[in-house]
């Protein structure tokens, strides 16, 4: 883990100080659920309204949405570190921020090995080093015993599908994608130009998936979500998943956000797609998908 890029700690921490930050916000869920794991819990003073998770996090105050922090807020919350995301919107709120003298690290991560260099950043910049490569190495060693696990078994055919009207599903190009393939399974869309691409019927009815992993979206409970999503798959009677009633829908945030439940998410995936060894396997997620 000690290979990061020299680099990248000093462009994402420009204006570093040597005195590890105090009051730290997050406008990330995923970065927040880091900033915690990493004992950092009792110097966050804002969050994002999606920031929900520890639940710790839900009580700190708010600093706007993902999508549009309020920077406002953020600037009142004095704060001596502020991570984001490098997408446009959080962007352009950076460099608001650091032209009003904060200091911003502004994060990207959309694969797995990104996951950790995020975790290492925050680390680096946060005076605690060590735990972020400890954390790290966790989640890598945990990650690196599903996949070696699964590796046993003949890959599953698998589609799965982020909303279903209209239809967009998990491309390959994913972080998602790198979760069915270490879960032990295949994806079953061919690489497209979008992440999550939109699919027609025609591309359903001939994918031959094994197993269909639908996310869960929205507020309401995850059981109901799933007797609908089986309605709306039974008009695929043909795919070998319908047949064998191999549909299921999963909690989003452990599957959807790179961040240090990552592994609970695998195994949540690892479970549906091979359940001959998995199924005994202990995780946090177990409530968090229904079937």
């Amino acid at each position: 883990m000690k290979n990061i890029s020299a680099l990248l700690l000093i462009a994402v921490f420009c204006g570093a100080v040597a005195e590890p930050p105090h009051r730290i916000v997050s406008l990330s869920p995923n970065l927040t659920e880091i900033v915690f794991a990493l004992g950092l819990g009792d110097r966050v003073v804002g969050v994002s309204n999606n920031c929900d998770w520890p639940a710790e996090a839900k009580q700190k105050p708010k600093m706007g949405t993902f999508w549009q922090p309020n920077t406002e807020a953020i600037i009142a919350a004095k704060p001596d570190l502020v991570v984001c995301e490098s997408f446009l919107q959080q962007k352009e709120v950076a460099e608001t921020l650091k032209r009003a003298g904060l200091r911003v690290a502004s994060l990207h991560a959309e694969s797995i090995k990104e996951l950790y260099s995020v975790i290492l950043s925050i680390g680096q910049g946060a005076g605690c080093s060590d735990k972020a490569e400890s954390l790290a190495a966790k989640i890598k060693s945990d990650i690196d015993q599903i996949r070696a696990k699964a590796s046993s078994a003949k890959k599953v055919k698998v589609l799965w599908a982020m909303q279903t009207e209209p239809m967009r599903v998990v491309g390959v190009k994913t972080f998602v994608n790198e979760i069915i393939d270490l879960a032990g399974g295949q994806n079953v869309i061919e690489p497209t130009g979008d992440q999550y691409p939109s699919v027609g019927t025609e591309t359903i009815l001939t994918c031959g998936a094994e197993v269909i992993i639908q996310t869960a979206m929205g507020t309401e409970k995850i059981a109901k979500q799933q007797e609908t999503a089986e309605k709306f798959w039974n008009r695929f009677a043909n795919l070998p998943a319908v047949k064998n009633k191999k549909v299921y829908v999963i909690e989003a945030d452990t599957v959807l956000r790179l961040g240090p439940r990552l592994p609970d998410g695998a195994m949540a995936v690892a479970k549906l797609l091979h359940p001959e060894l998995f199924a005994q396997t202990n995780d946090q997620n177990g409530d968090k998908m229904h079937k």
